[in-house]
């Protein structure tokens, strides 16, 4: 135990180094629940430090901590190119606060809850906290046992003040917004239920407006939804997009979310052009049905060409986000999927080469069932001694094999509306990690989601 305490001093830690920068939102959040229970919170942001280690000590020769709280946003970039591992780097965190203070160490966070125990047992953190931590980390502060003491997380005051977001939008071209949390869908390979709840737990329209107010009031005007799928549910959806339509917010900000191909109508694209809807990047994986159904999807590849349709009449820029290589992937379904995506002209088609396999996920216990060896030709990266697939590890069909990055290329031949996961040329492609392209192009004032950063630079449109 860490003792008890009316008022405990909690240090929050960002140790993401990711370029371009993205703001730590959950940091923000745990400040303001931190806040309401009472305690003094600080802020350790090591996104944009020269110098981390001189910066972690000048901060705890500054401040004292009775508990530190730090977030693990990415395991690793999730890309099978580069596999860049980001957990060993966490550890030098953790063993340089060490060095500076004897307050003891929790861990939380979206990358922490696919491999929490491991993640754990690596970096030497005292505690991990799985799925949201709001009320877990206010009760640890508080050393508390009693539930009723603390509020629903999701009615929770965000006042957004805590992190430094009008930098992170200068260096980072948007703001991050949850409109809810948690996924009900069974997409074999998907983390997020694992991390943030199979139940999507809805705020309310005007807490999540009042949420934009606050940012925009720093300065702020573009952003982006990181709901796991924000159509999902519809009526939802729906809502938000008609409070931000009758705050009058929707004339001055643009936004963009990922969503489902399904359900995707008529009615919520209009609602969503109108509420101030800049992009949609729709995970639709594949458009064979028999992949589709491997993969745990419920919608199939005449959904994928509807929206797209539907995005045409209002006017919407989209882009699709393909997984190349999962069960039941064959040469002939990865033509089958590209040849749509050609068809149905999307303005950004992300391609994703092998299936990242995580704990408590259904695909992890099907290799797990498997046996994870080397003997599975389906396994690639860090096979051996990776029972709990911390390490990076990808399903790659045997199938198709490394054979269908080869394949890919032939088929898009330079259509540059494809972003493809090259071995060749792994800063010339689709990775989000140190992205030389998008640092540049944000800085000469380009702003909005990624990957259409990426489309306007490549078109030669102007910020």
């Amino acid at each position: 135990m860490i003792g008890r305490f009316d008022v405990a001093r909690v240090t929050l830690v960002n140790p993401n180094r990711m370029k371009p920068g993205v703001g730590p939102i959950a940091l923000d959040y745990l400040a303001d629940a931190l806040d309401v229970a009472g305690h003094e919170v600080g802020i350790l942001d090591l996104c944009f430090s020269d110098d981390w280690e001189a910066d972690v000590d000048a901060y705890f020769h500054s401040n004292e901590a009775d508990l530190v709280g730090m977030t693990i946003r990415n395991t690793d970039d999730c890309y099978f190119a580069s596999r860049d591992f980001f957990v060993p780097f966490y550890k030098q965190v953790i063993d340089r606060i060490r060095a500076n203070t004897d307050a003891k160490i929790v861990l939380g966070g979206a990358g922490l809850s696919v491999a929490a125990k491991a993640i754990q047992e690596f970096t030497g953190a005292d505690y991990a906290i799985v799925g949201p931590g709001e009320n877990a980390l206010a009760r640890l502060a508080s050393d508390i046992s009693d539930p009723s003491d603390l509020s629903d997380p999701q009615n929770l005051p965000r006042s957004r003040k805590w992190i430094d977001n009008r930098r992170y939008f200068a260096e980072g071209g948007q703001a991050g917004i949850e409109t809810k949390r948690g996924c009900d869908k069974k997409c074999i390979y998907c983390a997020d239920p694992v991390g943030k709840g199979t139940v999507c737990r809805l705020r309310s329209p005007s807490l999540v407006v009042d949420e934009f107010k606050a940012l925009v009031d720093q300065g702020i005007d573009c952003f982006h939804l990181c709901d796991a799928e924000f159509n999902i549910p519809l009526s939802h959806a729906e809502a938000v997009c008609r409070e931000l339509i009758a705050s009058g917010l929707s004339e001055s900000i643009r936004w963009y979310t990922y969503a489902s191909p399904a359900p995707f109508t008529d009615e919520l694209a209009g609602l969503m052009k109108s509420a101030g809807c800049a992009g949609i990047d729709f995970g639709a994986d594949s458009s064979d049905d028999g992949v589709l159904r491997s993969l745990g999807r419920d919608f199939t590849g005449e959904d994928v060409r509807r929206t797209a349709e539907i995005c045409h009449r209002h006017g919407i820029t989209f882009m699709y986000d393909l997984l190349i290589g999962g069960p039941g992937e064959t040469m002939e379904s990865v033509n089958r999927t590209i040849s749509l995506m050609k068809e149905i002209q999307p303005d950004r088609v992300g391609i994703s080469v092998g299936v990242r396999i995580y704990g408590g996920t259904a695909i992890g216990r099907m290799v797990t069932k498997q046996g994870i060896s080397k003997s599975n030709k389906n396994l690639h990266g860090i096979i051996e001694g990776n029972e709990s697939f911390l390490s990076p590890i990808y399903y790659l069909s045997e199938s198709v094999g490394l054979d269908v990055i080869s394949h890919i290329d032939r088929l898009i031949a330079g259509d540059s509306r494809f972003l493809h996961a090259s071995m060749e040329q792994i800063d010339a492609n689709y990775n989000y990690n140190d992205n030389s392209v998008l640092v540049q192009a944000i800085k000469a004032g380009y702003r909005g989601a990624f990957w259409d950063i990426l489309r306007k630079v490549h078109e030669g449109t102007r910020p």
